[in-house]
């Protein structure tokens, strides 16, 4: 739309408004057409050709001048390799097209061509009325072949992208046909005259634009239909399609620059631009000039960094873009990163490097990936060592495009996590993964009757390294465990760390099992040398269990358990040592097993019962304590003794659930005694794991009622080794109450002097072991003899466990001894009897009768 004051003047204008500063409008969508790869064009709202690009010609196989803007499709469909359909006319299959459209408001469809093509077609909406039709080859694609195509995503940027070119255009953009009605415009056009959007619709005529332009008072003094005869002789002096017709003219406010174009088959496409002043057109100019510069610094700033190497050759192998990434990998001069580069000549220099393979290799290899049209992957390995992944990538014109990523770390990192995952990262062994995977591997060769060994390493008291020298050291300990175990197994055998201190060791094919046993014997006598590491002499030893494959079992899952349960043989019978698998251990097991399940029930069965033995004060000559003991009462099995459920209770971890029982019942029982008689109850390592242990001996004693200073509380050596973090503040809680603490199995442990210093015990008990031998060996009697002197000179009476013959009674009363316990006074007792031995005389001879009719 215009305004003017006449013919006159706009003819003046036209001539003064002459230049060049508009790009010829009527090749604008064939330019912007020419950008996609595939065959695309578009019709307006009559099915007439507006514009196409030359892959369009090419695949309709029609010359450019039979496709001239406002061809038929009808006619082309005629003329063309029938895309669409072979056995109708172009009118019936346009007539079918219009439908489709209509009801669906776009077309997707596939069309086979003779050749065997398959071009996939779409019709989409376009502009006001329009429709953009984009053909695409997919042939490949429908086959199954993985080839490098425009995504989808990429199409519909495209077809974005052709929209916001037009409606990003800084003029308004109309196109009228020869009957003067309105094909497309573009958002910019009603938005420059200030028309309502919704009434400039394809198809309208150009008179009842003029009634809009007026209503929106744009040219004051003129009528529609003089407006309109206006309009129509502009248009009559602009029929050259060669030479733009162009006027300025004033339109609410702001000076605008018309230009006609004549385009044929199509009618006038129409620029409007507002050029009010000189400067707002330079700046237009110059923000489009630095738009295309930003695009194009984008576009090499993404190309020169991405992380991989991007290179493009054109059907005749000579290089049309590569980035800096891809020179740099193979150290290519500036020379050869031109633009025109031909691949000899880069293959060539590749090859004089080394990091490249030979021309023929290479252009055989080239050219079937042109003929198949198929996506590859190639590895090229650097005299460096680097590795370079490249992916080809064949274009539908006969080039290829390949990336070129270097993935030497990435390899190496592969490589360092898939070793990690099955190693172990403190020694460097293989972990229980890579060992069981060892192990079904190993199942093939037992198949053929080879004869191999599983061994168990278990060290022995490897704890107490990491509880009294560190984590640190402990470590190193173990560093050293390894390099041992490797150095005593023959060469091709496995050794693994399972976790912790637990190692195995795979080994075979052996002669006899005398080759597994003198493995184990090294492994044993190897770990009982002591390390010397940072000022420490650290002794530790290993336990080895062995199982024989085929003899105890052919499967990684039953020699692994079976390796397993002769380690636990050999450790109870008395560690640094190696035993072998035998079948009776399974039965142990089993009934390991059954103990374990008829424990869950027998304290709600009510099976268990506490018994008491005597504990006589020489001094005083009286009982002055009792000794809580637990007994298994099983229905069916009879009296079953605690040397074989306590263990299990403890492994399991019920001994929790069972002790707290203990407690409460040994307090209830001696809440009846007298107040000088103690109560002792031995407490177990996991019950001070348990972490509530004060508060269940708080509520023992608030429900028996019973003063706390008269129960007496036993702990061993062994469990303030297991945990001294643990223990020793919970054993300061207890002291705090009031109750007595008792060190119990004195002397059989390692660090025996230390732990005296680190908490007042009321009572030292001396391990019964020491007793047996008081007569017969000098060593015994002079440790029994320190141990009291020990006691005495800390103020903590001395209590001597299993006293049973008179001479054992002689010699620790002459050593000072303040207690004894033992079956020369008496075995222990149930509950019901202990009443009665608080009725008899005050002498020792009393006691022990009163004992003896009490037993």
């Amino acid at each position: 739309m215009h305004s003017a004051d006449g013919p006159g003047s706009v003819g003046a204008a036209a001539d003064a408004g002459a230049n060049d500063s508009l790009a010829d409008p009527s090749s604008s969508l064939v330019a912007l057409l020419e950008r996609i790869a595939a065959p695309a064009c578009i019709f307006d709202a009559d099915l007439r050709l507006v514009a196409c690009n030359a892959a369009y010609g090419a695949l309709q196989t029609l010359p450019a001048s039979f496709l001239v803007p406002g061809r038929r499709h009808a006619e082309i469909l005629d003329h063309g390799p029938r895309l669409l359909e072979h056995s109708r006319t172009g009118s019936e299959l346009e007539a079918n097209l219009r439908q489709i459209l209509a009801a669906k408001g776009g077309l997707e469809a596939d069309a086979a061509l003779a050749d065997g093509r398959i071009i996939a077609i779409t019709y989409d909406p376009f502009g006001e009325g329009c429709w953009f039709a984009l053909h695409h080859d997919v042939t490949a694609q429908r086959k199954d072949i993985a080839i490098l195509r425009i995504s989808e995503r990429e199409l519909r940027l495209q077809r974005a992208e052709l929209d916001a070119s037009l409606d990003s255009m800084p003029y308004a953009f109309s196109i009228w046909n020869d009957s003067y009605h309105l094909v497309l415009c573009n958002r910019r056009y009603p938005e420059m005259f200030g028309l309502p959007r919704e009434r400039i619709r394809p198809g309208m005529a150009l008179l009842e634009a003029c009634e809009l332009s007026i209503a929106a008072g744009n040219h004051p003094g003129f009528t529609p239909d003089a407006l309109y005869r206006l309009y129509r002789e502009q248009v009559k002096e602009s029929s050259d399609p060669k030479t733009p017709r162009r006027y300025e003219a004033v339109v609410r406010g702001r000076t605008i620059r018309f230009t006609f174009i004549r385009a044929e088959g199509v009618g006038w496409v129409i620029t409007h631009e507002d050029i009010s002043t000189d400067i707002a057109r330079v700046r237009a100019l110059q923000d489009r000039e630095k738009d295309l510069a930003l695009q194009n610094m984008r576009f090499t700033a993404a190309v020169n960094n991405m992380s991989q190497g991007l290179s493009m050759f054109d059907a005749d192998r000579r290089l049309v873009i590569c980035n800096a990434h891809y020179a740099g990998i193979y150290e290519l001069p500036p020379e050869l990163v031109r633009p025109g580069t031909h691949l000899d000549a880069i293959l060539d220099h590749r090859r004089a490097r080394g990091s490249g393979p030979g021309p023929e290799e290479y252009y055989t290899r080239h050219l079937e990936l042109l003929k198949t049209a198929e996506e590859a992957i190639d590895t090229v390995e650097k005299p460096d060592g680097r590795i370079i992944l490249i992916h080809h990538h064949p274009t539908p014109d006969g080039g290829c495009v390949a990336t070129h990523e270097d993935v030497t770390e990435q390899r190496r990192n592969e490589a360092r996590i898939h070793h990690l995952a099955r190693h172990d990262p403190l020694t460097d062994l293989p972990n229980r993964l890579m060992f069981g995977e060892m192990m079904i591997a190993a199942e093939q060769r037992i198949m053929r009757r080879e004869t191999l060994a599983v061994l168990a390493v278990d060290l022995d008291y490897f704890k107490m390294i990491n509880d009294t020298l560190g984590h640190s050291i402990g470590d190193k300990v173990l560093l050293e465990v390894g390099v041992r175990l490797r150095s005593c197994c023959r060469q091709g055998d496995d050794v693994a760390r399972l976790g912790g201190d637990e190692f195995a060791v795979l080994t075979g094919p052996l002669e006899t099992a005398r080759d597994a046993a003198t493995i184990a014997k090294r492994i044993v006598t190897r770990m009982a040398e002591p390390i010397e590491l940072e000022g420490h002499s650290i002794n530790i030893g290993a336990s080895v269990g062995i199982s024989l494959a085929p003899i105890d079992g052919t499967t990684s899952e039953t020699l692994l358990q079976n390796a397993d349960l002769a380690l636990y043989r050999a450790k109870n019978d008395g560690r640094g040592a190696y035993h072998f698998f035998e079948k009776t251990m399974n039965d142990a097991l089993q009934e390991r097993r059954t103990l374990e399940l008829g424990l869950r029930h027998a304290l709600d069965n009510g099976e268990f019962r506490l018994v008491f033995q005597p504990v006589f004060n020489l001094e005083q000559a009286r009982i002055c304590c009792l000794e809580a003991l637990l007994r298994w009462h099983h229905p069916e099995r009879g009296v079953i003794p605690p040397s074989e459920f306590i263990p299990v209770a403890e492994e399991s971890g019920q001994i929790v659930a069972i002790g707290e029982w203990v407690m409460r019942e040994a307090c209830r029982a001696a809440a009846t005694w007298p107040r000088d008689v103690h109560v002792a109850v031995n407490l177990a390592a996991a019950q001070f794991r348990a972490r509530h242990l004060v508060p269940q001996i708080e509520a023992a004693l608030a429900l028996s009622g019973l003063p706390a200073e008269q129960l007496e509380l036993e702990v061993t050596e062994t469990l303030l080794l297991a945990d001294v973090e643990t223990t020793l503040p919970t054993l300061h809680q207890l002291r705090a109450l009031g109750v007595r603490i008792a060190m119990d199995n004195f002397g059989t442990g390692y660090s025996s002097l230390s732990y005296l210093r680190s908490f007042p015990f009321d009572k030292i008990k001396i391990d019964q072991s020491f007793v047996k031998d008081l007569s017969a060996k000098e060593g015994s009697h002079a440790i029994v003899a320190a141990i009291i002197g020990l006691g005495r000179s800390l103020g903590m009476s001395t209590t001597v466990e299993g006293v049973e013959t008179e001479a054992q009674l002689d010699i620790v009363r002459r050593q000072g001894c303040t207690e004894v316990q033992g079956f020369l006074f008496s075995p222990p007792l149930p509950g019901s009897a202990i009443a009665g031995l608080f009725a008899g005389t005050r002498d020792i001879e009393g006691w022990r009768r009163t004992l003896m009719k009490t037993g």
